[in-house]
Order: structure tokens, then sequence, then C-alpha cells
């Protein structure tokens, strides 16, 4: 069987910059262990996958090297990207239906806009968070200042730009870590509102390069304590990645819009039997 595939760099102003992420346009589901498959294969942080419904939305998953994840920024936005730019798709805004409900992807000039749920805070328990303080501080080379629990994901707040762009994770201690997919580190920014890096190795991923899924936890804390709703983000890996980021709060639940630009990299064919 062949099947078309691209791949993106998400939230990048170049190519070789933000995110890269595979995008498998299908016409119907494979096993999900092909589909694994094709992500082990490809290596990158994600594979996204899509079908499209009868009445004109998308069913969406995404898959790391190691296991299916219920929620990515960066291959929606390489997956609205080739459905905008390769398959001809005319609308306004894209509807995807996914394990974290509906995602909403609108073009605004060179900009692709990411409508997602925010992801709540929650503070940890003081026998919660001394032991795990305590591991953290040494795996990450810091002591954080705060650490906050989200779904699937530890937060670490720190004190500076510095202590966030100059980290050096002990990888192989992290994928200790139980229960979570992985480590949310961030500061207050001089040239942006703030910076994160996002450390997720129990997912087959050392560093994400840029992370939106992390950013519906981001920005609800950082919209919060900079007392603002719109905010301009930069995630510090080596490739680097700018988001344009605003909270909205509405009576169903708070959204965040995300916006970058994308970058085509590769398109092709894989051949699977």
């Amino acid at each position: 069987m062949k099947l078309p595939i691209y791949q993106i760099d998400a939230f990048a102003s170049a190519v070789f910059r933000g995110n890269p992420a595979a995008v498998c346009p299908l016409e119907h589901w494979l096993s999900d262990d092909v589909m694994q498959s094709i992500a082990a294969e490809n290596n990158l942080a994600e594979t996204a996958f899509f079908v499209a419904n009868d009445d004109g939305t998308y069913q969406l998953r995404w898959f790391t090297p190691e296991i299916e994840i219920p929620l990515c920024g960066h291959a929606t936005l390489a997956s609205a990207y080739v459905l905008f730019m390769y398959l001809g798709y005319s609308k306004d805004v894209l509807r995807f239906q996914s394990k974290s409900g509906e995602l909403r992807v609108q073009k605004a000039g060179d900009k692709l806009v990411l409508d997602f749920p925010a992801r709540p805070l929650h503070a940890l328990s003081p026998e919660a968070e001394v032991p795990l303080m305590a591991f953290l501080t040494p795996v990450l080379g810091k002591q954080p200042a705060q650490i906050l629990h989200s779904v699937n994901n530890y937060l670490a707040i720190y004190e500076t730009e510095e202590d966030v762009r100059t980290m050096n994770p002990n990888f192989f201690k992290l994928n200790e870590l139980p229960d979570v997919i992985g480590v949310i580190v961030t500061a207050q920014s001089t040239n942006y509102d703030f910076v994160s890096r996002y450390f997720c190795p129990n997912a087959g991923i050392p560093e994400d390069p840029v992370t939106g899924s992390a950013h519906c936890t981001l920005i609800p804390y950082w919209a919060e304590k900079l007392s603002k709703t719109s905010l301009h983000a930069y995630q510090a890996s080596k490739r680097g990645g700018e988001l344009w980021c605003e909270l909205q709060a509405n009576t169903s639940g708070n959204r965040v819009l995300m916006s970058g630009e994308a970058k085509p990299y590769l398109q092709g064919f894989i051949e699977i039997p």
C-alpha cells in the first residue's frame, strides 16, 4: 500500500526551525499497530493521521515514536497546513475531532491559529511536592521556585529566563517519573512574555522543540501571573519556536489560541505491506 506523507516544520518562520511533524492523510483508519510503526519509522516528535468525516470535519490522531498521545499542537498545525495548501480545503475554519474534543484551525494571513482547550493547573500537596522537588532539582540542574501539576505533565516555574535556556537535564533520570508524560519548565522573559522548554522522555522524545499542548497549560498560568490575556511566547529549544497566544474565557470552559507559521520540508509517499 502506498500512502502520501508530508513533513512540515510547525511554529517555524523558516525551514529547519520550529517542530517537524509528519502528516499522513488517510481514506480510512489503519490499525493502531501500523500507525505506531509508521510513527516509529519517521522518528519525529509526532506523526499525525487524519480521516475525513461526511460532515466536512476530520478525525485526527497523533503518535510519538512510542505512544499515541491525546493532544498535539504542532502536528495539528502541520495537518491544517497540508489541508489548506495541498489538499484544497477552502473554508475559513478547519474542524478536527480528537481525543481532546473539537480543535479548530483558522487562517490569519501568513499564520495559522489553533483553538484548543485550556488545561487547568493544580497545586501539589506538601507531601507530594517535597519529594518531587528533591527528585527534580538534581535532574533538571536547579531547584524550581514552584512545581504544579497539569494534564499528563508537571510545570516547573523558574526565577530567570537563563535558568530555562541553559538547562541540561538528565533525561535518563527524567524517564523514571511515574504517571506523567513530561515536564514543562518556564520563566518570565525579557524579549517575550515567557519562555519554556518541554522534556518528555517517557514519550520517546527527550526534548520536544515546540509544543502546542504544553502551551494549553502555560497560557492560563502566565495570563493570570501577568494579568494579561494576549501573550508572546518562545520555546527555547535548539530549533526554537515563536507563538502568539491568547486566553479566551467562556461559559463552556477556557480556550487558548496559538498562532504560528509553518514551512513545508518534504512531500512524498511511503510503502507499507
